[in-house]
This record gives C-alpha cells, structure tokens and sequence, in this order.
C-alpha cells in the first residue's frame, strides 16, 4: 500500500490512461532548486562511464 504524502499545489502530476503518473510540473519559483538538484543528478548519472580527467590535466587546461 503506497503511502499518501500531502503534495503542494504546486506539484502537478500527469496521469495515461490507465492512471500512472507520467510526468511532473513543479513550479520553478518555488520548488527552482530542488529541480537543480534532480537535473545535477541526471546529468551525473548520464557521464557515470565517461572518461575522467585528472585535476592536473584540468589546470594545465586552464
């Protein structure tokens, strides 16, 4: 049994058909960096087996 959480009425789910959640609306005024958060996360999940480059390389770069 999933547990109810109250939501903000700034949280908007969209629902299919058959009633699952597809996607969200967050108001970014309010709710701006908890949308940064979840975006960083993405990004590094995305980059997780990219090649690394040592901090030495980067300031050599520079």
């Amino acid at each position: 049994m999933e547990e109810e959480i109250e939501i903000p009425l700034t949280v908007q789910f969209l629902i299919d058909e058959q009633g699952n959640k597809t996607a969200v609306l967050l108001d970014l005024e309010e709710h701006g960096e908890i949308w940064e958060d979840i975006y960083d996360s993405l990004i590094a999940k995305e980059r997780v087996f990219e090649p690394t480059v040592s901090f030495a390389e980067v300031k050599q770069l520079l």
